[in-house]
C-alpha cells in the first residue's frame, strides 16, 4: 500500500487534476441563465424532486465548482466507524498503539475506492488543500497518524468516494430543481447528528422573488 496517498483502490488522477488546476468561473451560469460565482464551499442540497437513490437528501459539501465541472462530497451519510490502527496499518504506517476510531462516511458513487479527509484548517500537513472559510481537505494518510497522537484538527470527516460533474451539467439539474446552494458552516458540516444536516440545510435556504 502507497503510504502517501489516501488511495484504497485506484489512483488519484482526476482528484489531483481538479486540485492543481487554477480557478476558473468564466462560463459559468445560475438557474436562470444569469452569470454566476463559484460554488465552491457552499452547501449543495438535494430537493425533494431527485429520486436518484445515491443522491436522495443528501447535503454536499461543494470542493470544486468552475466551467471545467463539479466536484464534492456528501456530508450526511456515516456509513459505520473504523479503528485508526487498523487505517493506519492499511495505509503502511505504523499503528498498533493507536487508539480510538474514526467515522466512515459515504463521499459519493465517484472512485469510491478513494478516501478524502474533510477537515478544519486548525491542521495542515502533505497533500492538504484549503477549501475555503476554515475548511480543507488532505489525501494524504498522515493525517490519520496525527489524529492518533492527538495532533489532528479539531472537526473531521472521513469519506469514500466523491460525487463528480462534467462541464454544465451541475447547473442544468439546478435548473431543474434537483438542488439548492447554501451556505456552510462549520457547525452544520461536522455535526455528528447526520440524520439532521438535510432538514438544516434545507431550512437555510432564502426564498427568491
Amino acid at each position: 500500500m502507497n503510504a502517501g496517498r489516501l488511495i484504497i483502490g485506484g489512483t488519484l488522477a482526476a482528484i489531483a487534476a481538479v486540485a492543481a488546476s487554477p480557478f476558473d468561473a468564466r462560463g459559468l451560469v445560475d438557474a436562470r441563465g444569469r452569470a454566476a460565482g463559484s460554488l465552491t464551499g457552499q452547501l449543495l442540497v438535494a430537493t425533494e424532486d431527485l429520486h436518484d437513490p445515491r443522491f436522495v437528501r443528501t447535503v454536499i459539501y461543494m470542493l470544486q465548482h468552475d466551467a471545467g465541472g463539479a466536484m464534492g462530497l456528501v456530508v450526511n451519510r456515516p456509513v459505520g466507524a473504523a479503528p485508526l490502527a487498523r487505517l493506519l496499518e492499511q495505509f503502511g504506517l505504523e499503528g498498533h498503539a493507536a487508539s480510538g476510531s474514526i467515522r466512515v462516511h459515504y463521499g459519493g458513487p465517484v472512485e469510491p475506492g478513494h478516501a478524502f479527509v474533510l477537515h478544519t484548517t486548525d491542521y495542515t500537513g502533505d497533500g492538504t488543500r484549503v477549501i475555503k472559510d476554515g475548511i480543507a481537505l488532505t489525501m494524504h494518510p498522515e493525517i490519520l497518524d496525527a489524529l492518533a497522537q492527538g495532533r489532528g484538527p479539531r472537526h473531521v470527516l472521513l469519506m469514500l468516494g466523491y460525487a463528480g460533474w462534467a462541464p454544465g451539467q451541475l447547473e442544468a439539474e439546478i435548473q431543474r430543481g434537483s438542488w439548492i446552494t447554501v451556505p456552510s458552516d462549520e457547525t452544520l458540516l461536522f455535526d455528528d447528528e447526520a440524520g439532521k444536516k438535510w432538514e438544516r440545510a434545507t431550512a437555510r435556504r432564502k426564498i427568491e422573488i
